[in-house]
């Protein structure tokens, strides 16, 4: 279920939520996300971001300078520094971009040229998602936070949504286009700028899922938004431009193409078996491990821990009571896994308690095997990532699933995955890892400390550079 928040008066705001809309929530309103939050335990350590006292989410809504709306996530009461003004000397935003359409697919791209200027690697120092500190004033006025989220300075997507929906291909169907309307915001993860999400307690990753799901439902109800994705990029190697621990949030005014591609798919599925794709497809993962491991699969002992509780060709990495983490059949990327709640959901409003509880040891669990993938006992290798969320579009919630599809664009610890002309030119994918051989991985380095990791036949002696990557 979704968060019900509050506004001040102690009333619900639209679709129990307040803020972008405009409809509830004035600067400095506080909130509560009772049914989110308030089961959740406190992490055991003080680890970084630690979100301190367990109990119910709570919300602060307050602007920035210019005019961008920001919203601050605590667990409990919020102290009253949350209303702190911002006091940088900022003109009102006034991105401008577009959304054009490519005849031949029928994607939808975004051109947004004001983008260019855009906040480019700056020291730590100068970190625009760190607090605000004496002589140094950043996106985040208070001196402290647990989590926050705020309207993207250099958005692609921007304006009211509904007021310009995009429009069919009817006039002139060889240059479609419309103005880039929708909503671009940035989740800060923790106030610690050295931190990742896997640093994370399991509380605070709690909290963040609960901010997750708070903005899927406020911006999943305005008009013309058809999709509301959540992802995360982490490390240059992706092309993150700022280190702070953070990650985004799109209302998208249309149907991007991988989505469209799943829509199909299933649609295709259900035809020809009358089944769901999605269930099917997890329900076929989980029956690879047998039933022994999932079914002793506990809050204390979950399916997973041990390499021994899987067969060899078992994609599953690891298998909770309410979530699934598996390789896919044909992965993409060389360290690829995705997520799936056990039972189907459309988006992170439809989790249950039981299913959010348990999220945040699941989802720790799993960023952290991917950050042992590629050190040893003398060093750490971060691996680079992308963890996007997969969420129902408008109109298509009894079919598509709520899943995370998380990889990886590192294959060796010295070895990235670059994109070659096939891939880039034709989207046909080629792997250099076999996902048998990424699941027995990602299962062997659940417990630390992790080995250097080397194919079963020999190790590893693929050039820098293969003959396909150089014709990219």
């Amino acid at each position: 279920m979704a968060p019900t928040v509050t506004d001040a008066t102690g009333q619900p705001g639209a679709n129990g939520s307040a803020g972008a809309s405009g409809t509830a929530a004035a600067s400095g309103t506080t909130g509560t996300a009772a049914s989110a939050g308030a089961s959740a335990q406190a992490g055991a350590g003080a680890q970084a971001g630690t979100s301190g006292q367990a109990g119910a989410t709570t919300r602060t809504v307050t602007e920035l300078a210019d005019g961008r709306e920001l919203i601050y996530y605590d667990r409990g009461t919020p102290p009253t520094a949350r209303a702190v003004a911002d006091l940088r000397p900022l003109d009102a935003v006034a991105p401008s971009s577009e959304v054009r359409q490519d005849p031949m697919t029928g994607a939808w791209v975004t051109v947004a040229a004001h983008r260019q200027a855009r906040t480019y690697h700056p020291p730590a120092d100068e970190c625009p998602l760190c607090p605000s500190r004496e002589g140094r004033l950043s996106e985040i006025p208070a001196g402290d936070y647990q989590v926050a989220v705020f309207e993207n300075r250099f958005p692609s997507l921007a304006g009211e949504p509904g007021t310009h929906p995009v429009p069919p291909a009817l006039d002139d169907p060889l240059h479609s286009r419309g103005p880039g309307i929708g909503r671009c915001e940035v989740v800060c993860f923790t106030a610690d700028h050295d931190a990742s999400f896997a640093d994370l307690d399991e509380d605070h990753a709690r909290l963040v899922l609960d901010a997750w799901t708070d903005r899927t439902a406020e911006l999943s109800a305005l008009p013309g938004v058809r999709q509301v994705y959540c992802f995360e990029n982490r490390g240059t190697e992706i092309g993150v431009t700022l280190a702070h621990p953070h990650g985004q949030v799109y209302a998208l005014p249309f149907v991007p193409p991988r989505t469209a591609k799943m829509i199909d798919r299933a649609a295709r599925y259900r035809a020809a078996t009358g089944r769901n794709l999605f269930d099917d497809l997890v329900a076929a993962e989980r029956a690879s491990v047998g039933s022994g491991s999932v079914a002793s699969a506990s809050a204390d002992s979950p399916a997973g821990n041990s390499p021994s509780d899987y067969p060899e060709d078992s994609r599953v990495v690891l298998a909770g009571e309410h979530w699934t983490a598996f390789v896919p059949f044909a992965a993409r990327w060389p360290y690829e896994v995705h997520l799936f709640p056990n039972r189907r959901v459309s988006d992170f409003t439809g989790l249950n308690e039981d299913e959010r509880a348990e999220f945040p040891r699941i989802y720790l669990d799993l960023l952290r095997r991917f950050d042992r993938l590629f050190g040893d006992g003398e060093r750490q290798v971060r691996a680079p990532y992308i963890a996007a969320w997969h969420q129902a579009p408008a109109g298509h919630e009894d079919e598509l699933a709520l899943h995370l599809e998380l990889f990886t664009v590192r294959r060796t610890a010295d070895k990235l995955k670059y994109l070659a002309g096939t891939e880039s030119g034709m989207e046909a994918f080629m792997n250099d890892v076999a996902p048998e051989f990424a699941a027995r991985r990602l299962r062997e380095v659940g417990q630390a400390p992790a080995a250097v990791s080397t194919p079963e036949t020999a190790p590893d002696t693929t050039p820098d550079t293969t003959a396909e990557e150089a014709q990219r």
